[in-house]
């Protein structure tokens, strides 16, 4: 891969592709809660395919998420609820969903660029509450490829996240709310 920061350039090897999908979302998610006040005054609340953002006026107790790691079940089967307040951003990042058998192993999309591997298999969701959607998006993403290294990398970053590994296990980091409290 060839990066030209004086152009704005990066040229990638043939065959390989960049797929900028998820900060896209992420991203999309961020300036539409913006705009989207801006223009109307009121609360608002986005979610594109599960990255939130609120930004205004929230409703009382707060705009009511349910997580899982499933998240066609989340609504009507929930791990856990959190409420996201005003201003804040909500992102998850998984490996349950997206996953297939290749050369007698099961793999997932998330890949460690460290090794062009899936990333290990330590956390299957990952959510983290941050200031943007960029931001949360950005954390749990890394958070699954980090492995049992994401728990401090998150606080020392004083991100509140919510990690399930894959065998249940739910670990969280210093300002994590618990059920029904405030992401």
């Amino acid at each position: 891969m060839l990066f030209d920061p004086a152009q704005r350039l990066v040229v990638l090897p043939r065959g390989v592709h960049l797929d900028l999908g998820a900060t896209a979302k992420a991203l999309a998610a961020d300036r539409a809660a913006r705009r989207i006040h801006s223009a109307l005054g009121c609360g608002v609340l986005v979610n594109l395919g599960g990255d939130l953002r609120a930004a205004g006026p929230e409703p009382a107790g707060g705009w009511q998420i349910a997580l899982g790691d499933d998240h066609a079940e989340a609504v009507v089967r929930p791990d856990t609820t959190v409420a996201l307040h005003r201003d804040g951003a909500l992102a998850s990042s998984g490996t349950t969903r997206r996953r297939w058998r290749r050369g007698g192993r099961t793999v997932h999309h998330i890949v460690d660029p460290r090794t062009g591997d899936a990333a290990e298999p330590r956390w299957r969701t990952v959510t983290v509450a941050a200031k943007s959607t960029v931001d949360a998006n950005t954390a749990s993403t890394a958070a699954v490829v980090l492995g049992a290294e994401a728990p401090g990398w998150l606080e020392a970053r004083r991100l509140p996240a919510r990690l399930v590994g894959v065998g249940g296990d739910v670990v969280t980091t210093p300002g994590w709310p618990t059920e029904g409290e405030a992401a």
